[in-house]
């Protein structure tokens, strides 16, 4: 066997064996105990001190989960810059103007390399501080499962053909939820994630004047309510304004699905899981009666969510905004400097 072909076929080997690794790995609650133990305490104190600063913050960290595991599994492939080389998902559909917080993570990535350089992914980072935003903002604990790794690479066209739009109605939400093994039960729940944060008005204009084409308001509109969306957003005012997605935006409870009951609803996807009626709306009444099923079915979509996964080759990014440098040895292998 020549050099050359030797070299390629140990390559070849290699890169096999880490897809192989990567996609039989096993998320595992404790994953960084022997390896960064204070892990989970360093991303969450980071979180606090940027809450301190700013409330929206806990929202934004926590929508990092849905955007980055709904596109090929939970690999930050969110978190890439774009490169000339790559088109990432920041600025796809559902991201560009919308996504924010991204700093938050550079933060605590900052910090645990401090600690632990080279240990804790950024797909974990994503997961451990999702769940602390629900934690910090009032709602419910729960033990993570780590051990992920970070895509080496990012998409747009990935994120703008799963990525639901603000005028999604409850049957589109359905299927694309089925797709990922999730539940009609999960779908609601994991909605409640608009406990907390806010919206801008370009994602309501078309409910406000405009409803599928109508050029009248959504009905399911309560009236009082859609009079204060229409001073918050009126025709001609900017559009990057924002409003609460709930009556109780800082603080994770079940009002938000009241607010679906009583037509409150800030989001076309919202209001549709109640107005479209079953198999929605029995779960945004339960929820809307009991905090703690509410509670109890989000943490159990939380964690399917994060089990999703690619199963391609990944690495520990050394920051979450661009994939490691490499260089090839002498044998034809490739390594991150």
């Amino acid at each position: 066997m020549s050099p050359f072909n030797s070299s390629l076929y140990f390559l070849i080997f290699f890169l096999v064996h880490i897809s192989m690794a990567s996609s039989s790995a096993e998320l595992q609650h404790g994953f960084y105990k022997q390896t960064c133990p204070n892990a989970e305490s360093i991303v969450k104190k980071v979180l606090r001190n940027a809450m301190a600063k700013e409330l929206r913050v806990a929202a934004s960290v926590m929508r990092l989960q849905f955007h980055d595991c709904f596109v090929n599994g939970c690999d930050a492939s969110l978190l890439l810059d774009d490169t000339p080389k790559m088109l990432g998902e920041k600025l796809s559909l559902s991201n560009i103007n919308s996504l924010r917080s991204y700093e938050t993570i550079d933060e605590i990535k900052e910090e645990l390399e401090k600690h632990c350089p080279n240990v804790v992914s950024c797909a974990d980072i994503i997961i451990m501080a999702s769940r602390d935003a629900v934690v910090l903002s009032g709602g419910p604990n729960w033990e993570v499962k780590l051990g992920r790794q970070d895509s080496l690479i990012a998409r747009q066209e990935d994120s703008d053909k799963i990525m639901p739009s603000p005028r999604a109605n409850a049957t589109y939400l359905i299927d694309l939820f089925a797709k990922f093994n999730l539940s009609v039960k999960d779908l609601v729940a994991l909605s409640g994630s608009h406990s907390i944060g806010n919206g801008r008005c370009f994602s309501i204009m078309f409910r406000l004047y405009n409803q599928s084409g109508s050029g009248k308001p959504d009905p399911e509109l309560e009236s009082e309510y859609k009079s204060k969306l229409n001073k918050l957003c009126p025709i001609g005012g900017d559009e990057e304004v924002i409003g609460d997605l709930d009556a109780t935006p800082h603080y994770f409870d079940n009002q938000y699905f009241k607010d679906l009951v009583s037509g409150k609803g800030f989001l076309n996807s919202d209001q549709s899981l109640y107005s479209a009626g079953e198999p929605t709306r029995k779960y945004v009444k339960m929820f809307s009666e009991d905090e703690g099923e509410f509670y109890r079915a989000f943490v159990e979509g939380m964690v399917k969510m994060g089990d999703l996964q690619s199963g391609k080759a990944g690495e520990i990014r050394k920051n979450c905004r661009v994939v490691n440098p490499r260089r090839i040895s002498g044998n034809g292998f490739w390594f991150a400097k």
